[in-house]
This record gives C-alpha cells, sequence and structure tokens, in this order.
C-alpha cells in the first residue's frame, strides 16, 4: 500500500520528521500545511521532500488540508493544539499521528475531557491514533520490552522513570517558549492564556508526562490505580514559572500488577539521577535493567537441596545502546540512510552506518511504526488507549500534589479492541 499523507505544523520538531516521512518506502505522495507559509516554501526545497510532493501540496490551515484527498496528518503542531486537532482530523477520515503530550493546557479536567473525546472519536471513526512518544522507541525500551516478553524481569517489584529536564540547561525552555511565541499559533495561546489564568487554573511539569512515564508503563505492560505526589513551587519569581503550581513534581504509583512506580518530572533543578536526565530503571524478582545495564540472577529450585549449596550469583551486562536497537526493514533503513548520509551515493549506502538520530533514536523508528501501521491496517504501538493512560496519570499526579499528597485514583480507558 502506497500512502498519501500530510504533514501539519513545520517548525523546528516538524521539519526534523519531514524528510523522515517523506521518504519512508510506503509513501507516495507528500502535502505540506503550516499557518507560516515561509516553513512550508523551506521544506519543500528539500529534495528528499521535493521529490514526493504532491500536485497541490501546499495549505495554510488544518481546515484546508483536512479537505485534501490524503490517508494521514501528522500533527506536530503548539501542544495545546494537539487533541482537538487530532479529533478534527479524524472526523474527516484520517488517521493520525501526534505529537506528545495528548494536550498541554492547565485545566485537569479539560485534560481529561479531552482525552475522553479522543477515545471516542477513534471508537467511531474507526481510523488510527498514535503518540509520537520518543520514549516508546529508545533502545532501552526495546530491549526492555523484549525481556518482558521472555519473562526475564520475573514478577515486577518496583520502577523508576524521569524527565528532568532544567528550564536553562540542555534544550533550553525559555527559548523554546519564546520561539513559540513569535508564531501565529503562539499569539493565539496568549489569548487562551489569559482564560485560564481567570479562572485560577495552574500546571506542572507533571501535565507533560509522557517521557517519564511511557518507558516503565510500556514494558510492564500494567496501568496505574492510584497515585500520591508532591511539589517544589518556584521561589525566586522565575517568570517562567508564574502560570505553574510546581516547578518540580514527584509522585508514587501503584501499578496493577502489584509494582509500585516512582516518577520524576523536573524543570528547576540542573542535575542527574543517572547518567540521563530522560531514563527509567526497572526492577524484578530475577531481572532489572538500570543505566544500560542488564541484571539477571538465576534463583534456586527449593524443590532440590543440593540447590541450595551452590547459590548463584547475578549476571550483569553492559549494554551498548546500538546493540539494544530492534532492527527496522532492510528496504526501511537503508531509505532513512539516505536522509542521514545526503552526501552518499546510492552505491555506498549498503555499506554506510546506520545510526538513528533523534531523541535517543527514536525518530525513524517512530515514523515506521506509525506508516507500517496504518498500511497495515492494524493497531499502532503507542495507540490512544496507551496515551490516555500516560496522560491521566500526569493529571492524578498533579493533582495529588495539589492536595498535598491525597491519594487518588487514577481514570482509565481500558485497552483497545481485540
Amino acid at each position: 500500500m502506497r500512502l498519501r499523507i500530510g504533514l501539519v505544523g513545520l517548525g523546528s520538531f516538524g521539519s526534523a520528521f519531514a524528510p523522515l516521512f517523506a521518504h519512508h518506502p510506503l509513501v507516495h505522495e507528500v502535502l505540506l500545511c503550516d499557518t507560516e507559509p515561509e516553513r512550508i516554501a523551506r521544506i519543500a526545497e528539500d529534495p528528499l521532500v521535493r521529490r514526493k510532493l504532491a500536485r497541490h501540496y501546499a495549505y495554510p490551515s488544518l481546515d484546508e488540508i483536512c479537505k485534501a484527498p490524503c490517508d494521514a496528518l501528522v500533527i506536530i503542531t503548539q501542544p495545546w493544539l494537539h487533541a482537538p486537532q487530532c479529533i478534527q482530523a479524524m472526523k474527516h477520515g484520517k488517521h493520525v499521528y501526534s505529537a506528545v503530550p495528548i494536550i498541554s493546557i492547565p485545566d485537569d479536567n479539560e485534560i481529561l475531557d479531552w482525552c475522553d473525546r479522543l477515545v471516542q472519536t477513534v471508537r467511531t471513526a474507526g481510523l488510527h491514533y498514535m503518540l509520537g512518544e520518543t520514549t516508546f522507541f529508545r533502545p532501552q525500551a526495546m530491549f526492555c520490552r523484549r525481556k518482558a516478553a521472555e519473562g526475564a524481569f520475573g514478577r515486577f517489584v518496583y520502577a523508576e522513570g524521569e524527565y528532568l529536564h532544567d528550564v536553562d540547561a540542555f534544550c533550553n525552555l525559555r527559548a523554546v517558549a519564546a520561539s513559540r511565541a513569535t508564531s501565529k499559533a503562539g499569539q493565539e495561546w496568549n489569548t487562551q492564556r489569559e482564560r485560564y489564568r481567570s479562572q485560577g487554573a495552574q500546571s506542572g511539569p507533571l501535565h507533560y508526562p509522557t517521557h517519564s512515564i511511557s518507558g516503565p508503563v510500556c514494558v510492564m505492560k500494567a496501568r496505574a490505580l492510584k497515585v500520591t505526589a508532591y511539589g517544589f513551587a518556584n521561589r525566586n519569581g522565575d517568570p517562567f514559572f508564574a502560570d505553574y503550581a510546581f516547578s518540580n513534581e514527584i509522585a508514587l504509583f501503584q501499578m496493577s500488577n502489584g509494582a509500585s512506580l516512582r516518577i520524576l518530572e523536573m524543570r528547576e533543578t540542573p542535575g542527574l539521577c543517572g547518567s540521563d536526565g530522560e531514563t527509567f530503571r526497572i526492577f524484578g524478582t530475577t531481572g532489572a535493567f538500570s543505566e544500560n545495564r542488564w541484571f539477571q540472577i538465576q534463583r534456586p529450585d527449593f524443590s532440590r537441596p543440593s540447590d541450595l549449596q551452590n547459590l548463584p550469583k547475578p549476571r550483569i551486562e553492559t549494554l551498548n545502546p546500538r546493540d539494544m536497537f530492534d532492527p527496522l526493514p532492510p528496504e526501511v533503513e537503508t531509505a532513512f540512510k539516505q536522509v542521514y548520509h545526503r552526501d552518499l551515493p546510492d552505491s555506498a549506502l549498503l555499506s554506510a552506518d546506520f545510526q538513528p538520530r533523534g531523541h535517543g533514536g527514536s525518530h525513524p523508528y517512530l515514523v515506521h511504526e506509525f506508516l507500517s501501521a496504518i498500511a497495515a491496517n492494524r493497531t499502532p504501538a503507542i495507540h490512544v488507549w496507551e496515551a490516555v493512560r500516560y496522560m491521566a496519570m500526569g493529571v492524578a499526579a498533579h493533582q495529588s500534589a495539589l492536595h498535598n499528597g491525597e491519594t487518588l485514583p487514577i481514570p482509565d480507558w481500558g485497552d483497545p479492541p481485540s
């Protein structure tokens, strides 16, 4: 099956994905959509995109591209627009890929309402929705899912996930916010933000929970039952946090498989808990994963007394991220090599190195998963039921922090139809 897809939102993040989507072997034609015409012109000049452009490829609004004949829309717009735009696209018969999170607004009840509307739209439209959560396709998550499928963890006991993204460190959040504010959508958000301020709604880092939550949840395949959380409020009058109840939030979840899960979402601390600011650790009764190391022990058989005379020692394996990736189909890998190695002739691509890039190498896997799921008419890996699970965990945890650690239940929409 050859797909016709529309790319909606061509800012810095959307433009990073455009060549990957355009050059995937399943894509026949590409349409481009942005409210800023110069962004469309810039992406259209990319040779890997230009060769796939539809005859009528430029669209100035979501309303217009929703009317165009295409199979799916890739929506990488500002976070407060994601859910309503995805619903609009599906109501026009398009499958959708959404950047994370489902939606980013400070009103918890409204967030949950959008989650509900999104699930209902997927059910009613009979179309596919996929959340573009990068942690799901980091090599560590791929490796741990394989180990979990083997039963190598034993029974899950405890897990940790964290996204430590200081406002002034690494990818500077002040600069990101300033860049977004200058766009047409950013100016519209200023009006929306005043409405939330008048309501007294305050946000927090757990309103953007996917990077920390996705890893442990997708490996354990468990849902959160209840949460206790606490927040740390900014104390120096930093204007970045003017609409935030907390600059840092810490949550402890009870999971449906009996494990406990600790989540950190930090925006005002420059340090790291481990070797990375966006990572997770998982501990089971026979296997554990932490900081690119796999720990495993063979428990004694208590029905055989001889086993107790030769107690096993843990086996520790240090892993290279490159060895943890799942393989991509050869033709897809070759296509993505052409994106990454534009200076090489086709004859040299077979021997060229393929190093997946973007958020730990997740970007090409996200693109392939969405397109291959649409082509095969199967439920994508990060489907809407998984996506709302992440979002509801963040919302409930933020509410718990607002109520000084009150333990709260977590809503859930179940699993996709079998």
